[in-house]
């Protein structure tokens, strides 16, 4: 495979989405080890298992898209592999097949590695929820009805990046819910949700145009800046009151990736030019892994 082949896969990936994915399983893992049941396996099998995930998200976001014409001349943002031509429709299909069977397996293995701190019904459970995971990745953009195009893909990021992904990532280690960890869970699916918010507005006169009913195209621009700021400041307080309640003050230090957020509310708020969010994305993206990364450290003082 030559050099620029194995560029374009690499783009395709997307590798920058991951600091994101990480996030939440980092933030389970520093709830687990507060509650003292962290096991690093878990976590190093978790990591994998979501590399998978994330990938197989992206790659079906870009397949998804250039199908259905979401992906056109003029759209803003990083260039997508099927719809540039540098990796055909059904290279792009069979690399969906393969990510797919690489998330079962490494979710498979994840569930074993957890197996003796999970009751029977506890392993269904992950189980159920980790093959929805799959589909969810898939059918976001593809399929006869996908989801994303429904004005749905905030509420399943939220669910996946944060319920799903926090509170799942901690019955691994714990073998059973805690209620609390809801909290810190929807604090980083509201952050997620930050992040799809970011790659909307910077899509929204292509989405428009395609047809692609994001929410944001629903709502329009006026009130997308509303809603990342509704949707920052409510995951900021959400991990706040978990930490206020039944965690440690030292997770406080959380709160230092304000220094990132700040400054992005303020530039959402006030920036007309749509074009330019994309900046934006990443700063949100990277501003939720500092976020656990703090919160993990106060975890462990």
């Amino acid at each position: 495979m030559s050099s620029s082949r194995v560029g374009a896969w690499i783009e395709a990936f997307r590798l920058r989405t991951l600091p994101l994915s990480f996030s939440l399983i980092i933030m389970g893992s520093a709830i687990a080890y507060q509650y003292g049941v962290f096991d690093w396996l878990i976590f190093g099998c978790a990591l994998l298992t979501t590399l998978f995930l994330q990938i197989l998200s992206n790659i079906s976001n870009d397949y998804g898209d250039a199908v259905s014409g979401a992906d056109m001349a003029g759209r803003v943002g990083p260039a997508r592999a099927v719809q540039s031509g540098k990796i055909s429709k059904e290279q792009m299909k069979s690399a969906i097949y393969v990510f797919s069977v690489l998330s079962l397996v490494s979710g498979l293995i994840l569930l074993y590695v957890a197996l003796p701190r999970l009751e029977a019904a506890g392993f269904w459970l992950m189980l159920g929820v980790g093959i929805m995971s799959i589909v969810a990745a898939i059918c976001y953009t593809v399929g006869k009805r996908p989801y994303g195009y429904r004005g749905l893909g905030d509420l399943s990021v939220f669910i996946f990046f944060g319920i799903v992904g926090v509170m799942g990532s901690f019955v691994l280690y714990n073998g059973s819910p805690e209620w609390e960890v809801l909290l810190p869970a929807a604090g980083i699916g509201l952050l997620s949700v930050g992040v799809l918010n970011m790659n909307n507005m910077r899509d929204y006169e292509s989405d428009k145009r395609s047809g692609k009913n994001t929410i944001i195209v629903k709502m329009g621009l006026d009130w997308g800046r509303k809603y990342q700021v509704t949707v920052i400041v409510g995951a900021f307080v959400a991990i706040a009151i978990y930490v206020m309640m039944w965690g440690k003050m030292w997770q406080m230090l959380y709160l230092l990736s304000l220094v990132k957020f700040v400054p992005h509310l303020m530039y959402v708020t006030k920036k007309e030019n749509e074009t330019k969010l994309d900046d934006q994305l990443k700063v949100v993206s990277v501003g939720t892994l500092i976020v656990s990364l703090l919160f993990t450290l106060g975890s462990v003082i």
